[in-house]
């Protein structure tokens, strides 16, 4: 049997191309998965983790005290450390680029520990040396030799120090809105203040330390030397806390991830077991044949076992190597985007163990059990047709309780996962659920496709017979539509999970950073700002401004930081700069930043005390304010204004940072004064993008592993009724009407099937997301109705080119070879 297995494999090889194809796509599309999870977290080291990305160890305070001169000294010590890095920064101010700029000023970290990248030129190595980013240079006109004063609150207050080099712009989130300067402990001491402390720690450890151990003794040393609540993490710990702490403590990034890795495993399974089935089943007889000639059946089993095998296993190495060869390709393209730059390919030794074992093993199982169905009855009655599961016999009800069961109980779960925001929950359902559907595939499917059948009727009589063949043979069409039906339903779902999940994450941005830019106008008086703001309105990436009056001042100062100005906000103007939608301020009503003091505030204004219901945000970016018509005494004199500027969607970092200067020109303040969270949205939209570009890639795998599926069914389909379609040629059919059966056929198989797959894609779509993200936002569904459009429109022309080559096949046999067919 060892020779007829590998017989089979030499001699009739197109058999198992098409099997092939699809293990080696669901292996691709596995190995992808679990390569995004990797490059994700190989970005996020890029931009969040950049500051600490060669540190084996860092350290930080849990409650933001900076560390002590003693805590680091004890932390140092520590005989596990080859290397350590104590950071100090500070925020400092400067002249260039004719106005006053804004800066972040930490001292240059040793060598083996500095995290930036230099550009050009040389670190800063002596006193009163400096080095700045290649953003801001190129900004305000800097070059190797410029020297610059900086301005601080330390005891010297000022430091002229010369730029002896460049770096890299940090792709950091949280620090790219400033100007990124290196400089020695020399500068730190004159501009920063006296015992101002660390704010950080990083440690190299000497090789063959045990990480854990240096853990426990470097956090133990640094308590006994007074730090208040020190952590210490691995680096990659860090990256993993600080994408929690911007989700709201949740690692809902690796939750995401790993779901992602439990669909493409549910959808691999399925897609390779309904393909290999309907190969092994289409074998029954040869196989039936061998039984006679003196096969025993655990051979014939050994025989199909070892085809899978080899198959499995030289279709998973190929799939493996087309995941890396998809990703390298994504990622470069990602590379090569400037917002996108910290994209950083990762192949962990996982993705390429797992799709080696999980396509093998997937192809040896898909095969086991058409084996043990083709082996279970005596050879004589194999040789003769075979009843098919249905209503009307055991192994149908059977099929069809399992089905029901499944529905109904995974229904369930996933109602229940999404409701608690449960993905594991939601996942096990989802999955139970939509093996349900495909059990019960034959109860439904048939039925729908012979509904649709109708407007097939003008087509005359292969418009008839293609609906009449889809119940006449109920198991046959659900094999054919179900390759596809999985294939849409998965395409389907994350492309509605993904645009629910960007919508959540949009909003939950536009929650916390309401507002991109904003500025207070000049106190002297030199600029007119009305003038100026319609000197804004004009700029290139500019969507809206609006000018904001100082109205009144609270009384009891409710808001966190004593800020007591309230600003008038006209309703008119709100809807176009707000990021918001939700935030549709009210007459009547004083809207406080967060952690302000809730319940009614009293507001002094020119005219007299006004008592106001107060509304207290989820975010902390902007100050107090009134719609414009709930105080209407005159502004407040001698008391600056405030500019708001909302920009457009896709407007980058740089031009950001030239909109930041032109504003300021046109209001006639310092450079440093116009704030706003408009980087950090680009800079964290940026992370996003590459996310979701990577599993947009991953779309595509599914489709082709969906056509994969159809082609095999309907070739084998159409392989398996020669005698019917022959039959048919005799009793008068065309060759042309024969060919438009089949196309028909397969049309309205692949649409019904594209139909069902893009609404059930929806329904799993947006209860994952809801399972994923219910608990840190909002999740309004959000139907990608052009691409779920584009994916219907591929599967019909999908169904109909799979159509072609079996039907010019069955055209071209004469009737009478054709029903002399065994």
């Amino acid at each position: 049997m060892l020779r007829v297995a590998l017989s089979q494999l030499t001699t009739h090889y197109r058999r198992f191309v098409a099997i092939g194809l699809a293990v080696m796509l669901s292996v691709m599309f596995l190995a992808s998965t679990l390569m995004v999870g990797a490059s994700t977290n190989a970005s996020l080291g890029a931009s969040i983790g950049e500051a600490y990305r060669k540190a084996d160890l860092v350290a930080t305070s849990k409650n933001g005290e900076p560390f002590t001169q003693a805590a680091v000294d004890a932390a140092v010590s520590s005989p596990a450390v080859a290397d350590s890095y104590a950071e100090r920064s500070t925020y400092v101010t400067f002249q260039a680029g004719g106005g006053e700029q804004f800066g972040r000023l930490r001292n240059a970290a040793p060598a083996s520990l500095e995290g930036a990248v230099l550009s050009s030129g040389s670190m800063p190595s002596q006193a009163l040396e400096a080095a700045v980013d290649v953003k801001t240079a190129g900004h305000l006109g800097l070059t190797v030799g410029s020297t610059l004063e900086l301005h601080g609150a330390g005891p010297v207050k000022n430091a002229k120090v010369t730029i002896t080099g460049l770096i890299q712009a940090t792709n950091d989130p949280f620090s790219s809105s400033a100007a990124q300067l290196l400089a020695s402990e020399t500068v730190l001491n004159a501009v920063q203040d006296a015992g101002a402390g660390y704010t950080g720690l990083q440690f190299a450890l000497k090789p063959g330390e045990d990480v854990s151990a240096a853990k426990d003794y470097i956090s133990h040393r640094m308590e006994a030397a007074g730090a208040v609540s020190p952590v210490v993490e691995t680096a990659q710990e860090k990256v993993t806390s600080t994408v929690a702490m911007l989700s709201a403590g949740q690692d809902q990034l690796t939750v995401v991830l790993l779901a992602f890795a439990g669909v493409a495993i549910l959808v691999s399974t399925l897609v390779v077991a309904n393909t290999f089935s309907v190969l092994v089943a289409q074998r029954t007889r040869e196989l039936a044949l061998l039984r006679c000639l003196g096969a025993g059946r655990s051979q014939i089993r050994g025989s199909v076992m070892l085809e899978a095998l080899v198959v499995g296993f030289v279709s998973s190495v190929l799939g493996v190597l087309a995941a890396t060869g998809l990703m390298t390709a994504l990622i470069a393209w990602a590379k090569s985007q400037p917002e996108q730059a910290f994209a950083t390919l990762a192949v962990p030794p996982s993705a390429i163990i797992a799709g080696l074992v999980a396509g093998t093993l997937l192809t040896v199982v898909a095969a086991l059990v058409p084996a043990k169905a083709a082996t279970a009855v005596a050879p004589l009655a194999a040789l003769r047709p075979a009843d098919d599961a249905s209503v009307r016999n055991r192994r149908g009800k059977l099929r069809l309780v399992i089905g029901l069961l499944a529905l109904l109980g995974g229904a369930g779960l996933l109602a229940y996962g999404s409701l608690n925001v449960a993905l594991p929950v939601a996942l096990l359902g989802g999955a139970a659920s939509f093996v349900g559907i495909l059990l019960c595939s034959s109860l439904f499917i048939p039925p729908v496709v012979a509904l649709a059948g109708r407007l097939a009727a003008p087509a005359g009589v292969p418009g008839r017979l293609a609906a009449v063949n889809a119940t006449r043979n109920p198991a046959r069409t659900s094999a054919t539509a179900a390759a596809l039906l999985i294939g849409v339903t998965l395409v389907s779902l994350m492309m509605t999970g993904a645009a629910t999940s960007r919508q959540a994450f949009n909003d939950t941005l536009a929650e916390n950073y309401p507002v991109d830019l904003s500025a207070q106008t000049a106190v002297d008086g030199t600029a007119d700002p009305s003038q100026a703001v319609d000197r804004i309105k004009t700029l290139d990436g500019v969507s809206a401004a609006v000018l904001l009056q100082a109205v009144g001042t609270l009384k009891d100062e409710a808001t966190p930081d004593g800020r007591g100005t309230i600003y008038a906000l006209p309703a008119a103007d709100a809807g176009s700069v707000l990021r918001d939608i939700n935030l549709k301020p009210s007459p009547g009503v004083v809207y406080l930043p967060e952690d302000s003091v809730a319940g009614r505030a009293s507001i002094g204004t020119t005219g007299g005390d006004v008592s106001l219901e107060s509304k207290v945000l989820r975010t902390r970016n902007v100050p107090a304010f009134v719609e414009a018509s709930s105080i209407a005494s005159a502004a407040l004199p001698e008391t600056p204004g405030m500019v708001w500027v909302k920009l457009d969607d896709a407007v980058s970092a740089d031009r950001v940072q030239a909109i930041q200067k032109e504003i300021a020109s046109a209001l006639g303040i310092p450079e440093r004064t116009v704030s706003g969270a408009a980087i950090e949205r680009v800079t964290f939209n940026s992370i996003i993008d590459v996310l979701l570009l990577v599993v947009t890639g991953l779309l595509g795998v599914a489709v082709v592993i969906a056509l994969i599926g159809v082609a095999n069914t309907l070739s084998l389909s159409v392989l398996e009724r020669t005698r019917e379609n022959s039959l048919l040629r005799a009793l008068g059919l065309t060759k042309g009407q024969l060919r438009g059966m089949l196309a028909i056929e397969a049309v309205l198989v692949a649409g019904v099937s594209a139909l069902l797959g893009a609404g059930m894609g929806i329904v799993y779509g947006w209860l994952g997301a809801q399972a994923t993200l219910g608990g840190v936002a909002t999740v309004v569904p959000a139907v990608p109705w052009l691409q779920l459009l584009a994916v219907f429109g591929v599967a019909v022309v999908a169904g109909l080119l799979a159509s072609v080559i079996p039907a010019r096949r069955a055209a071209r046999l004469s009737p009478v070879e054709g029903l002399a067919t065994a």
